[in-house]
């Protein structure tokens, strides 16, 4: 049974940066809201609590049941998470004379601490609270302090307990990831061991297992997720898997033929279905994002319900969601904090009487990227950028129509080419084209234009959970933007998008 340590989420935006350092260190992990945990069982060596917005003096703060976890396996209060087990054990905690925001240092240590073994004194850390602990409960010691906050770390005599006022997490504190090793390993005992070939040969037997002898579709984009996904179930089925590759009128232009192509050389059972209409039709007069990814997530259902009846005794449909999906369509908060709906997340309709199995539903996208090659996959396949589900459907801006969708494809394939051709496409992790709801007067020739306005996207991240802007050459930008205006029918202006995630989002829908 792998060893895990469970993260218990109360709304921070460093959470997934937890689980991601912990995974660095090849010892899996999983995210859960704070008052969604499962009983831990065996396999659950220790836990970790993260950061909040709020504050423990709120009336509504997150007040997680520990009763089952403590005496049990060792825990880990981060900024909130600290905060919250000093106060409930008594302590006091009050608003933070000087609001610590940034770096500070650990002017003093105890190294003594299995916390901080080998961290040296006067580490950089990075702090990020409006509250402090003015006052710890009996049972509790000091293990680190700052200039301005004197318990920025604590251990609970007599207990695997510990909290510190800092983010080990974030880049900025340069020993964080040793103080994580320091809890996972030494304090936990997990063993490291959490790898991407261990990964494929426990998740191929897992398939087996769950999947037995029944027949299974798996709906294939051409991307990085469905591909891994597809390998992973080839090797635990074989030929009771059938891949479906939809064609949805929302694909770049020749997706459709070269991703046929592209599996031909892997092995798989590919079976291309064009259902362009039904999607077009469906999404006819909808312009609000989330009613349009409902729109095709219902179409989806409906064509591989119908394919699954053709091919008879399917018994399973196979998804290649991922952790980020899982975590944006889950909040801490409950549904009215959920950032987007995702249409491969949740289950199925009951009328579809298939059974869903998302082998890599607790992976990041970088994670995937790995699996993928020690499966042996190709890189040129494994490097793709990550495409949406939803296809251009959530890049054309308002309503989508044949005619929209024709002029999104034509830009999208200058600028993708554009970026291969320059060198620059690896050193972007995602780039799209979004066709706005916008036109604008142009002049062409001696002729007044009013047409549409485009905006390009390219963004770097290592997940998707944040992103940054791409600072692509002006003189590339310059080329394509002509490139497109010149080309391209019905587009007389071109605009760069320079927003991060937070506080935008990648997709523009």
């Amino acid at each position: 049974m792998q060893d895990k340590v469970l993260i218990l989420d109360f709304g921070s935006q460093y959470t997934q940066l937890i689980a991601r350092k912990i995974r660095e260190l090849h010892v899996y992990c999983e995210i859960y809201p704070f008052n969604k945990f499962p009983m831990p069982d065996t396999s659950v060596k220790g836990v970790v609590l993260s950061g909040s917005p709020f504050s423990v003096r709120d009336s509504g703060a997150p007040v997680p049941d520990l009763d089952m976890l403590r005496g049990k396996v060792p825990i880990l209060g981060i900024c909130y998470g600290a905060q919250f087990m000093a106060f409930n054990d008594g302590g006091e905690v009050a608003p933070a004379t000087t609001r610590e925001y940034g770096r500070a240092r650990l002017d003093t240590l105890d190294v003594s601490s299995d916390l901080f073994s080998g961290v040296s004194e006067g580490s950089q850390v990075w702090m990020s609270h409006g509250d402090s602990i003015l006052k710890l409960p009996g049972n509790y010691s000091i293990i680190g302090s700052t200039a301005d906050v004197p318990v920025a770390a604590y251990q609970v005599e007599g207990e695997k307990i510990y909290g510190i006022q800092f983010h080990p997490e974030v880049y900025h504190t340069t020993e964080g990831k040793l103080i994580l090793k320091n809890f996972v390993d030494d304090i936990c005992g997990c063993r490291a061991d959490w790898t991407p070939a261990s990964f494929v040969e426990e998740a191929v037997e897992m398939l087996r297992l769950e999947l037995g002898h029944d027949r299974v579709i798996l709906g294939l984009s051409g991307g990085v997720d469905s591909s891994v996904t597809a390998m992973l179930l080839h090797r635990a089925v074989g030929k009771n898997l059938t891949c479906i590759f939809v064609d949805n009128g929302l694909l770049r232009k020749d997706e459709f033929s070269k991703v046929l192509a592209s599996y031909e050389h892997m092995g798989l059972n590919v079976k291309g279905v064009d259902a362009k209409k039904m999607f077009l039709d469906a999404l006819a007069g909808i312009e609000d994002p989330e009613q349009k990814r409902k729109a095709i997530g219902r179409c989806f259902i409906e064509v591989f319900d119908e394919q699954a009846n053709i091919l008879r005794d399917v018994k399973w449909l196979a998804q290649g969601t991922i952790y980020p999906d899982i975590i944006e369509s889950v909040s801490v908060n409950g549904p009215s904090a959920t950032i987007k709906s995702h249409h491969n997340v949740g289950g199925l309709p009951e009328v579809m009487n298939l059974k869903v199995t998302e082998p890599l539903k607790l992976l990041f996208k970088d994670e995937v990227r790995r699996v993928g090659s020690a499966l042996g996959i190709d890189k040129s396949l494994l490097g793709r950028h990550p495409f949406p589900g939803p296809g251009l459907g959530i890049r054309v801006v308002g309503e989508v129509t044949a005619a929209r969708i024709a002029i999104l494809q034509e830009v999208d394939d200058i600028y993708v080419r554009g970026l291969v051709e320059s060198g620059l496409y690896g050193e972007v992790w995602q780039a799209a084209a979004i066709l706005l709801p916008v036109r604008s007067v142009g002049v062409m020739g001696d002729e007044r234009t009013y047409d549409n306005v485009v905006a390009l996207r390219a963004v770097t991240s290592t997940d998707g959970m944040t992103a940054d802007w791409v600072h692509l050459p002006y003189e590339f930008l310059s080329r394509i933007s002509n490139e497109i205006i010149n080309r391209v029918h019905g587009v007389n202006r071109v605009v760069y998008d320079i927003s991060s995630k937070p506080p935008a989002t990648i997709e523009w829908e």
